[in-house]
């Protein structure tokens, strides 16, 4: 099982799916390139974000894995799910789509380069600046989750900032059409999400014909946190059922 997290995020933001699988399989939580404690990657793009995580699945020599993306994490595993089909054994896809995004964080990406230029010197004195520029409680304490001491006593962003905002538009876009990928493929919404819409409904079927869409009730974007039982029971019932179909 490999596990991708998403935007500005690390591999600990699944925790609670990776723990729940522990008993069932072989979890890896990945820091994806330019996030966590991961080498920052130069140029950051989707494709070469993509191409790293297929390297490391090469040079870790699993024959095929399961690989459970969110948001970001959900764009990188489509994209090798439709670029290198051999290296799966399945996809779920919780709360995004294989279409393009219209920008939606302005002003966390203001937020986040207030507090590397204001050099804040406590987590926080960092979060009564973002809350100047974010209203969502909930938001900026995930984001401090990245927030690091340096050697000289400056707080500052694990992850790439710079780097994640020139690539910010190719995370946004929709994948390269005329491709498919026909293994199994479960893709997971938020009942109070706008990730996942009707009208996305035919590119999830043109890209995965053989995809089946689960909504969770009460949740959001962060639907692996707000309802993680329910997520992660979805996981896992999926993950064996395409295991029982292997076998048969």
């Amino acid at each position: 099982m490999i596990l991708l997290h998403g935007l500005f995020g690390s591999g600990a933001n699944l925790g609670a799916l990776s723990r729940a699988l522990r008993e069932h399989f072989s979890v890896y939580s990945l820091d994806l390139p330019s996030h966590g404690r991961s080498e920052w990657l130069q140029p950051l793009t989707m494709s070469t974000l993509t191409a790293a995580v297929g390297d490391w699945l090469d040079d870790a020599a699993y024959e095929r894995a399961h690989i459970v993306g969110h948001s970001l994490g959900g764009k990188v595993a489509m994209e090798l799910a439709l670029s290198r089909p051999g290296q799966l054994a399945s996809l779920t896809v919780a709360d995004i789509a294989p279409v393009a995004y219209s920008a939606r964080h302005d002003a966390v990406f203001a937020a986040l380069e207030a507090v590397s230029q204001a050099r804040c010197v406590s987590r926080e004195v960092a979060r009564a600046l973002m809350s100047e520029y974010l209203v969502e409680e909930t938001v900026v304490q995930f984001l401090l989750t990245s927030l690091v001491r340096t050697g000289d006593g400056v707080m500052a962003w694990r992850f790439d900032l710079r780097g994640i905002f020139d690539a910010y538009l190719s995370f946004l876009a929709a994948p390269e059409g005329g491709r498919y990928y026909d293994g199994p493929v479960q893709f997971i919404c938020g009942a109070e999400s706008d990730y996942i819409r009707e009208e996305h409904h035919p590119a999830i079927d043109a890209f995965f014909p053989k995809a089946s869409l689960q909504v969770i009730s009460g949740a959001g974007h962060w639907l692996h946190a707000e309802q993680a039982s329910a997520f992660n029971e979805l996981v896992l019932l999926f993950i064996q059922s395409v295991q029982g179909e292997g076998a048969s």
